[in-house]
């Protein structure tokens, strides 16, 4: 069911993932939206930025499959909207496309192996991909629900879930790349 609030936060993720500004989403925006993503893992995590990759592109594979409705080889904004509205957010497809890439993350930002996250953990990934520090401390603080100082992995994947499934425009989920800018 679209909301206002879901497909603005989809318009978002398509601006994340639009590497090149060129308002199509293509393999090599995913590619380079992984190399982001991968820039957070340690230097030798070697498995985890695999991990990221292998996400990005079984991710990519989707969108591809179910949204690229006129066969170009590429997504716009609205196929991209309704793609993920009908396919990655269903149960069938989430786990594999959204869920393996926040295990992946949040693996490669637990640089201690504690299986927690810090927050300095949280906010240097946040900082790799251009969030200020201002907001990523906040999100942190949102996504933390039993105020124990650190995200769990359960927090971490509960907020992932809110992002992309809840229209409560005060989940804490939705504050993961930042506020979601009010709709025009």
């Amino acid at each position: 069911m679209s909301t206002v609030v879901t497909r603005q936060k989809f318009s978002t993720l398509f601006d994340w993932f639009d590497q090149d500004g060129d308002g199509q989403l293509t393999q090599g925006d995913l590619k380079a939206t992984a190399l982001v993503f991968s820039r957070a893992a340690a230097e030798d995590d070697h498995d985890n930025v695999k991990a990221i990759h292998d996400a990005f592109e079984q991710w990519w594979q989707l969108l591809l499959q179910h949204g690229d409705t006129d066969g170009d080889g590429r997504v716009s904004r609205e196929e991209f909207i309704t793609v993920m509205e009908v396919n990655v957010t269903t149960p069938e497809h989430f786990e594999s496309a959204v869920m393996a890439i926040a295990d992946a993350v949040m693996n490669a930002l637990d640089t201690n192996g504690d299986g927690v996250l810090s927050q300095e953990e949280y906010v240097r990934l946040y900082d790799t991909l251009g969030v200020p520090g201002e907001l990523s401390a906040q999100a942190f603080t949102r996504v933390d629900l039993d105020g124990d100082g650190v995200i769990s992995f359960e927090e971490y994947r509960a907020a992932i879930v809110e992002f992309y499934l809840s229209a409560d425009p005060q989940a804490a989920g939705n504050y993961l790349l930042g506020p979601v800018p009010a709709s025009a």
